[in-house]
């Protein structure tokens, strides 16, 4: 229970900082955010409460594939001012091209 609180209460800091350096300093909170940070923490955190190294392997395997996969949600963005795109429609088309990387991504994963 404790553990589960301790890695709550980091992800939330660590997602708050960020957020509040954005409106500060853009480009150094974009640095800290495309760190792999939350991969760090997460494949830390999962291992200690697991234990089982093998299940680790696959889950840093599965993340090196989805993070190629996951840029998919920022073409929108490089493509708005060439299609006159607001915020909104960026962000559900990104969310939309996320859930075509889903299945890129089990499938790729599947032949690893």
């Amino acid at each position: 229970m404790i553990l589960a609180i301790g890695k709550t209460v980091l992800a939330a800091v660590l997602i708050s900082f960020v957020s509040w350096l954005s409106g500060k300093k853009t480009a150094l909170a974009g640095f800290i955010t495309a760190l792999p940070l939350t991969t760090l923490l997460a494949l830390a955190f999962s291992h200690m409460e697991w234990g089982d190294s093998k299940q680790s392997v696959a889950y840093a395997k599965s993340v090196f594939v989805a993070i190629p996969v996951s840029l998919l949600f920022f073409v929108p963005f490089l493509l708005a001012e060439k299609f006159n795109l607001n915020f909104w429609s960026c962000y559900v088309s990104g969310i939309v091209l996320l859930g075509v990387g889903y299945f890129v991504h089990d499938f790729v994963t599947k032949l690893l």
